[in-house]
């Protein structure tokens, strides 16, 4: 039992969850506006705000208001957050875009009444652009802020 008490008294863990779990929800909200509501975007990767940048930034300003700015923790975190969001906006979004082109090929495969090179559709949303990544990290910050406040 004390293991599950101080699991759900984990500052930085709850911080984390939480930056996910809001930057999910605000991103099936915005998606919900845009096209329609999707449960497929609670799972599914890109789109505004990056869930990526609010959890590494959660997991990292929480970890910086609970260990300190000295810590061993804390300089994991910092850093951690910033491979995760290079990734989301580098590696990630160049990996959408070359989708959304392959896409494009398979489509004109089908249309000239040739057999396409793969069968399905390939997932075109999997990074993030700039505005994204920014909108994440301050999702992630304030959500920090807010969950160590809160649980004092």
């Amino acid at each position: 039992m004390d293991f599950l008490t101080e699991l759900l008294s984990n500052k930085v863990l709850i911080s984390a969850v939480c930056g996910w779990f809001f930057s999910q929800a605000l991103k099936m909200i915005i998606e919900s506006v845009k096209g329609g509501f999707s449960l497929s975007r609670l799972r599914g990767g890109g789109g505004m705000p990056s869930a990526h940048s609010s959890t590494v930034s959660s997991l990292a300003v929480s970890t910086l208001i609970t260990d300190g700015a000295g810590s061993s923790q804390a300089a994991i975190a910092f850093f951690l957050a910033v491979i995760v969001i290079y990734d989301a906006m580098g590696v990630r979004y160049t990996t959408g875009r070359q989708s959304r082109i392959l896409n494009r090929l398979r489509d004109r495969e089908k249309e000239a009444g040739e057999e396409p090179l793969f069968d399905e559709q390939l997932e075109e949303k999997m990074g993030h652009t700039v505005p994204e990544i920014a909108a994440g990290i301050v999702l992630g910050t304030l959500t920090a802020i807010i969950v160590c406040s809160l649980m004092r």
